[in-house]
């Protein structure tokens, strides 16, 4: 059982919309904070950038950096064997799969000239060609759409998000290994400043731990000087049918509560 800190405000449904794919990788943010968005800066890639595309798609005036140290040369040699061996395995050929291997030219489309994809370590240091940190990142930008998913380094970078709130107008952030760090969760939520929590989802890719809690959980904010909120009391049950989409379907997606 979650504190009522992590139940969100209330926003009408018809003003939530899920942007990426129906797993993974998709996030569900008020659709009116789209065109008020003029830079996305994403912390950690990997291969899947389905939500910067579709957003782009609403908003193509918005400039996307995403930082992955990650994600180099190897990685996609590594990546292009693997899918293939992945093909030849398969009895039927099938189209997902043929895409799967193509991805490596999508990225590079989509990732050019104002799109761009830099190889750096998002850090609470900055190291010259290997790490960056948030204020550093933004420090020359605002009307910002922050979107942090790094494996359990998003806690070293909390400070930097909260000294930086006024250039965020929108805020997607997944903390990993939940219970172990809940208290950092509650904390930044206590902080953050004009950042109203607007939508809460329990990644799935693993199953609950004994204590009840999934591994991680997704998060989004959104600037209250942009988007004003009512003080309405919000019965809604997490996840929310037909917004919400489990991270993984071989897993029931799950039901989140608060006390």
């Amino acid at each position: 059982m979650f504190s009522k800190k992590l139940k969100p405000v209330f926003v009408e449904n018809t003003n939530l919309i899920r942007i990426g794919p129906k797993r993974d990788g998709g996030y569900v943010l008020d659709k009116r904070i789209i065109n008020k968005i003029d830079h996305i800066i994403t912390c950690g890639l990997s291969d899947d950038w389905e939500f910067e595309k579709k957003f782009y798609n609403m908003n193509d005036k918005v400039k996307i950096l995403a930082y992955d140290h990650t994600v180099d040369t190897n990685f996609w040699i590594r990546r292009f064997f693997n899918d293939l061996i992945g093909l030849f395995l398969l009895k039927k050929l099938r189209i997902w799969k043929i895409i799967k291997i193509l991805q490596y030219i999508d990225y590079r489309n989509f990732f050019s000239k104002k799109n761009r994809h830099l190889k750096l370590m998002i850090s609470d240091k900055n190291i010259s060609n290997q790490q960056i940190t948030i204020k550093k990142i933004l420090s020359k930008r605002k009307n910002v759409l922050l979107k942090v998913d790094i494996e359990g380094a998003e806690y070293k970078i909390l400070k930097d998000i909260l000294s930086n709130f006024k250039k965020i107008n929108c805020l997607i952030i997944e903390f990993h290994s939940v219970r172990e760090n809940l208290d950092k969760i509650y904390n930044f939520v206590d902080k953050i400043k004009n950042l109203k929590l607007i939508h809460i989802h329990g990644n799935n890719i693993n199953k609950l731990d004994s204590s009840g809690y999934p591994y991680a959980l997704e998060l989004t904010f959104v600037n209250s000087k942009k988007i004003k909120y009512k003080n309405k009391k919000n019965l809604k049950k997490y996840p929310i049918a037909n917004i919400d989409y489990p991270s993984v379907k071989r897993n029931e997606d799950i039901n989140l509560i608060f006390n």
